[in-house]
């Protein structure tokens, strides 16, 4: 079974444009504020992908330019700012970064109240603390909206994430442990990595190797999350999955595009929207 991505943000969508309503009434506009050092044209793809998003939910986004030289403290100074405005309720940073920089070393510069996509280090220290003050990172939340929209059950089950990075892996990882699922992580070194994948009910693949996880990683009847997004020759995209293969094993997959990507950008758009409504709730007490 494919996995529609697409209805699932759909839904989503159609929660957060009662949400934002509501906040209107009130007199208070969500804001998003993407910071931007790059003129790679996947990433200007996804900023305007995003404010499209966000102007048919009625959020305010906009997007901070820099340099494709900015140094650190540049960027770091951007997002500060962005930050200290009252009418920002979210702050990104748009990868990639310039001259090799990551986002883990200028993510601590976002304020942790507005840090919508979990670039700071503090908040994936809130998330692996079990804080609920804290936004993971959009795709890995996706992940787990996903998960439970499917009705697939996490607690006791054995989940295996391919991939560690702080975008995705290592939250992913938290998130799905929060839910007592039983978590192995595999990377690069992890010996006979299809043997570990074939162990798990739930399978998520977050590597950034176009069709690495064929149906030999797969145990009949899984769940596959396919987190990859990469670029084909003829300006596609594919995911980590040979999606066709593992159809023929697993329970149910996501397709790319169409699967996590539509959940991503929703999820992003209702943590602006919960700093807002947190803010507002404030304001009244």
């Amino acid at each position: 079974m494919l996995i529609d991505g697409k209805k699932i943000a759909q839904e989503l969508g159609a929660e957060l444009t009662g949400r934002v309503a509501t906040l209107r009434e009130a007199g208070i506009v969500p804001g998003l504020a993407i910071v931007v050092a790059t003129r790679d044209e996947g990433a200007a793809w996804y900023v305007r992908s995003l404010v499209r998003a966000a102007g048919k939910l009625g959020i305010e986004a906009s997007t901070v330019e820099l340099p494709t030289d900015a140094d650190a403290g540049t960027i770091r100074q951007a997002l500060s700012r962005a930050g200290a405005d009252a009418s920002v309720h979210g702050v990104m940073c748009q990868t990639p970064l310039p001259g090799g920089l990551r986002l883990e070393d200028i993510g601590s510069a976002i304020p942790p109240e507005v840090d919508v996509d979990g670039a700071n280090p503090v908040s994936l220290g809130l998330l692996a603390s079990g804080s609920t003050d804290a936004f993971a990172p959009a795709t890995a939340a996706a992940v787990l909206r996903i998960l439970k929209h499917e009705g697939t059950p996490l607690a006791g089950r054995r989940a295996v994430v391919i991939g560690r990075s702080n975008v995705v892996g290592k939250p992913a990882a938290l998130m799905l442990l929060a839910e007592n699922a039983t978590v192995t992580v595999c990377h690069s070194r992890t010996t006979d990595l299809p043997a570990v994948a074939r162990e798990a009910d739930i399978l998520v693949a977050a590597v950034g190797r176009a069709g690495m996880v064929t149906a030999d990683y797969v145990k009949p009847g899984a769940v596959v999350i396919d987190v990859g997004t990469n670029a084909t020759q003829d300006g596609g995209l594919v995911g980590d999955v040979d999606t066709a293969a593992v159809a023929e094993v697993a329970g149910a997959i996501t397709p790319v595009p169409g699967g996590v990507g539509p959940v991503t950008t929703m999820l992003l758009m209702s943590h602006v929207v919960t700093v807002a409504e947190r803010r507002s709730m404030r304001s009244v007490g």
